[in-house]
């Protein structure tokens, strides 16, 4: 079965360019110009992706991703003229799992697209298994186990839902806001470097010890776990 994109996106003339490159590629493709009628098609039909531009008439991308995300983990690859810092963490904080900034070329595009469905599928035949696994780091959900190389790792609570929400968005960059949000929950009241604590916790077990180093630091945004295929 081909993959569903939906693109929503108000500028006709780049949405046109998308849809016939995404098509040339095997895709099927629907477009919408307009925030309210993107939420409709999304709720009304199946989709393997979401390109969503943050600059929409009738509801912005910032708050349709809000509100596909609050029912929905379907990858989403924002696309907007905005290339700070702080809009890209704020993309990332909102849902979004990867951020595109105009004018890209078509090649990162479908990049960018390949690695997300691969990653999806990866996800969701991991979660089947019980199983996550990165380069020669191995979580067993069932058995509560995490071992690297083939030795046992032993981690705290907190260290362990850490690395398997790392593990589960590899190769996505995730912020501080987002890991903490996630992790330790909207209401977590505390220290605000919590997540860089944990991080350090976690790669003096799985990384110091390895020579090759799966946790990667995005100066300005947050972390990401290597994904060995990206």
């Amino acid at each position: 079965m081909e993959d569903r994109i939906l693109i929503i996106e108000d500028e006709k003339q780049i949405a046109r360019f998308m849809e016939l490159e995404l098509t040339h590629e095997g895709y099927q493709v629907v477009v919408e110009y307009n925030g309210k009628e993107g939420l409709v098609s999304w709720q009304e039909s199946d989709f393997s992706l979401i390109i969503l531009d943050i600059m929409l008439p009738g509801l912005d991308g910032i708050e349709l991703c809000q509100r596909i995300r609050r029912e929905s983990n379907i990858p989403i690859i924002m696309v907007t003229a905005k290339d700070s810092t702080s809009d890209k963490v704020k993309g990332l904080d909102i849902g979004a799992d990867d951020y595109l900034t105009k004018p890209f070329v078509i090649e990162e595009l479908l990049a960018r697209i390949r690695a997300l469905l691969r990653r999806n599928i990866n996800s969701n035949e991991a979660d089947k298994r019980g199983l996550l696994k990165v380069d020669n780091l191995v979580v067993d959900q069932v058995k509560y186990r995490v071992s690297r190389a083939e030795e046992v790792i032993e981690l705290t609570k907190k260290e362990y839902d850490l690395l398997v929400y790392l593990l589960i968005n590899k190769g996505m960059v995730l912020s501080r806001e987002k890991i903490l949000n996630d992790v330790w929950g909207y209401d977590y009241v505390g220290e605000t470097n919590i997540v860089d604590v944990y991080i350090r916790y976690l790669r003096s077990k799985i990384d110091d010890p390895y020579q090759e180093k799966l946790i990667q630091t995005v100066r300005g945004v947050g972390y990401v776990i290597k994904d060995e295929q990206g």
